[in-house]
């Protein structure tokens, strides 16, 4: 009996396990600097770069930056906090939310850990000339956006 014929999965070729190999590697190269210098997970150096970078946010904001979890964020959030690295305070707006931000211990974390993170980032990419690295960026973006656009199309 002749069966039809149906794609045959590659996973090297696959995009989705390229990109999470991919990912993966990259994220445990990089997180050497925060994970043996300041004892970070990956999610709390999520948080902590990214209030560095784009000051208060509320828990709600950090969930939509970070693209990860409402769970994994609480979790990070209560564990810089209890250390001291960020200060949580119920929103202005809205007494349900809560806003985090850096208190000066997690300041100076983040300015340590940011330059040494470029260093990382920088040691992955050297392989890359600088037009190579422009165009992995934008194709990041566009193969990003395009995914978004579909879970927003197809919940």
């Amino acid at each position: 009996m002749n069966r039809p014929r149906t794609a045959s999965l590659k996973l090297d070729a696959f995009l989705p396990y390229r990109l999470s190999v991919a990912a993966n590697v990259v994220s445990q190269r990089v997180a050497r600097v925060y994970v043996e210098q300041h004892g970070l997970s990956t999610q709390e150096w999520r948080l902590i770069a990214v209030l560095g970078e784009d000051g208060d946010r509320t828990q709600q904001d950090l969930v939509k930056r970070t693209r990860m979890d409402k769970v994994p964020v609480s979790r990070a959030a209560r564990a810089l906090e209890a250390r001291g690295l960020v200060r949580r305070a119920t929103s202005e707006r809205d007494a349900r939310s809560r806003r985090l931000s850096l208190t000066a211990a997690g300041r100076r974390i983040y300015e340590r850990v940011a330059p040494a993170a470029l260093a990382a980032e920088a040691e992955v990419l050297a392989g890359l000339d600088a037009h190579e690295r422009t165009l992995l960026r934008s194709l990041l973006e566009r193969v990003e956006h395009a995914a978004s656009a579909a879970l927003a199309r197809d919940p």
